[in-house]
């Protein structure tokens, strides 16, 4: 049995790095900033600014101290901030408040992804593609870290991150707002490109080494398994998420 993981955001400091990632931020998150690092070579005079405009005290980031921050072997550019990622999670009824169910939107869940490189690089695949939302459980869930921020290229601050609880009682919801649920699976019954995606979409990514759980996968309406090479086995989680949105997609130009 795995150890179980609970990820809470509230809780402590969260560090993020590089400029890229910081911009991102403070265009489009900025009060989720608390506090900037900076390298003392760091002459960006557009960074700076947006420091500047939203009032985020800022120190000297003393050589050798990233260390204790984000570890010596980060490529933090010179650049590290807190920030407070709780502030990011949108509710679920309020997220669900926001959509035009008539529009047949796309939502992705993860589903005890815990290896934040996959996080954010699904949620980078997801805004991408033109998905509506990311729907993060508490438990047994990487959460938003630096390396998810970092991993996604800033979308964290660009596309919603929805907060839900239990991922099967969250199906039981989407259901009801008309939401198909796909569940993406090796055995998958459904060939990705047979899917005519004509309703509201919900993406389940299971567990890099377990897959979905077996309850999860009994609530999904569909299970889609993406034809590939007999040479390869498999795809990891957030490869497969973009092939998936990638698909969707092409049948939905218009969230693009």
């Amino acid at each position: 049995m795995r150890p179980k993981k609970r990820h809470t955001p509230s809780q402590g400091k969260v560090y993020m790095y590089g400029k890229h990632a910081l911009k991102e931020a403070l265009l489009n998150a900025p009060k989720i900033i608390r506090k900037v690092f900076l390298s003392p070579d760091i002459h960006d005079a557009e960074l700076r600014a947006l420091l500047e405009k939203h009032s985020i005290p800022t120190a000297e980031l003393a050589r050798g101290s990233e260390k204790g921050l984000v570890g010596r072997d980060t490529a933090h550019q010179g650049v590290i901030a807190t920030m407070n990622p709780s502030s990011l999670l949108i509710p679920l009824p309020a997220f669900l408040n926001t959509l035009d169910i008539r529009k047949n939107p796309a939502v992705v869940i993860l589903g005890e992804v815990q290896d934040p490189h996959n996080v954010g690089a699904i949620i980078r695949s997801a805004a991408a593609f033109g998905l509506a939302g990311v729907l993060i459980p508490g438990h047994n869930q990487a959460g938003v870290t630096g390396a998810v921020v970092k991993t996604s290229a800033g979308m964290v601050f660009r596309i919603p991150l929805v907060s839900i609880g239990n991922v099967n009682n969250t199906l039981k919801i989407l259901k009801e707002k008309g939401f198909w649920i796909y569940g993406l699976a090796m055995d998958g019954q459904t060939a990705l490109s047979a899917e005519a995606f004509n309703a509201p979409s919900a993406f389940v990514i299971g567990n890099e080494g377990a897959g979905i759980r077996e309850k999860t996968i009994q609530a999904c309406d569909v299970t889609l398994s993406i034809p590939m090479h007999t040479r390869t086995e498999s795809l990891n989680a957030a490869v497969s998420a973009a092939v998936v949105f990638y698909e969707w997609s092409k049948k939905h130009p218009e969230a693009l």
